[in-house]
């Protein structure tokens, strides 16, 4: 579960209504928004916030590490809140709904040294694609 209105007022940002609105639509569980999203889910809250605030907003978060960015799909960048929650993703190939999954084990262990050519890896990112059960569910007749 996303902190992140905790921990930017644990960093005394300044929290204006605008910045509030686009923190209270990042702040969840399984939160994976487009700027286009957090714009829109913003405007049903705050009418008056522009795009260039969303997307400034964004900008500065991710700059600041408490939201990182991911694209899953290969096109529409997405925000993730969970910057401080270790985690892997789950997408479905379906319908693109994200997860956050925490699986046991080290994915970076499984690099074997012979793989890392030379490399000092520092971080592992790991997708998972498959069906949720409402795109694998057969059709009804």
């Amino acid at each position: 579960m996303s902190d992140l209105l905790e921990r930017l007022r644990g960093r005394n940002w300044r929290m204006t209504s605008q910045r509030r609105v686009v923190a209270e639509v990042l702040d969840g569980e399984h939160v994976h928004l487009t700027a286009d999203e957090v714009h829109a889910r913003a405007a049903q809250r705050l009418p008056e916030i522009s795009r260039a605030t969303v997307y400034n907003t964004l900008g500065e978060l991710v700059a600041l590490g408490e939201v990182t960015e991911l694209s899953t799909d290969g096109r529409a960048r997405r925000f993730d809140p969970n910057a401080h929650h270790p985690h892997h993703h789950l997408v479905c190939t379906g319908c693109g709904a994200i997860r956050d999954v925490h699986p046991t084990g080290d994915p970076l262990a499984d690099l074997p040294a012979s793989e890392r050519f030379g490399f000092a890896v520092a971080g592992v990112e790991v997708t998972y694609r498959g069906l949720c059960p409402s795109c694998a569910a057969p059709p009804a007749p």
